[in-house]
């Protein structure tokens, strides 16, 4: 439910402050609580749903699968999570506190949108664009990306996205350490070139 209920608040543009100021509940906790440190009862997820404005269903993970889609046919339909805005997240891995992963689709854009509302938090993101075309507004930066394009950033800039295209989804892959876990990239060291030996010197 961590991820589920971290993405509903990033849906709605809440801090993890505004969110504790409208609910009662404090930052720890409900930090805690996505990323898996902490089991929410039945009264918080209660508070939280309303506070969101999804359903239990949607929290919980057992709302009714959405119909596939060209794009999300291979999908476990099963884990799907969708939100307000249409868009499905595909959680990758257990969220259990460090780096973890999700997938997002976003719908086709029916009409040009206005720049994507901003959010920040702590924590470091990378972003991969599977499919589509992608419109990332990161802080004073308004950048379009496309298939293959890949961004890494400090989540406590202001960030937001939207589909940046009407002729299709976009699909886009996010691994995201809470407590600014990055990368490691571990590329094995080149070769040494071989040693060429002079020629001998003739007598």
């Amino acid at each position: 439910m961590g991820p589920r209920l971290r993405a509903a608040r990033e849906h709605r543009g809440a801090t993890l402050t505004g969110v504790s100021c409208a609910t009662g509940i404090s930052p720890s906790t409900l930090s805690r609580i996505e990323t898996g440190r902490r089991k929410p009862t039945l009264e918080v997820v209660l508070h939280l749903a309303k506070e969101y404005g999804v359903s239990l269903d949607e929290l919980a993970g057992t709302a009714p699968a959405p119909a596939d889609g060209p794009h999300t046919s291979q999908l476990r339909v099963s884990a799907l999570q969708r939100f307000g805005d249409d868009k499905v997240v595909l959680p990758l891995t257990r969220y259990v506190g460090g780096l973890h992963a999700h997938k997002h689709v976003l719908p086709a854009a029916v009409e040009p949108s206005a720049r994507p509302r901003q959010v920040s938090h702590g924590g470091y993101e990378w972003l991969c664009v599977l499919y589509g075309r992608l419109r990332l507004a990161l802080g004073g930066q308004d950048l379009v990306l496309a298939a293959g394009d890949v961004v890494e950033f400090d989540t406590r800039t202001p960030h937001g996205v939207a589909n940046a295209g009407s002729d299709g989804p976009v699909e886009y892959l996010i691994m995201f350490g809470p407590q600014g876990e990055r990368l490691r990239p571990r590329t094995p060291p080149a070769p040494a070139p071989p040693t060429r030996r002079p020629p001998a010197l003739a007598r």
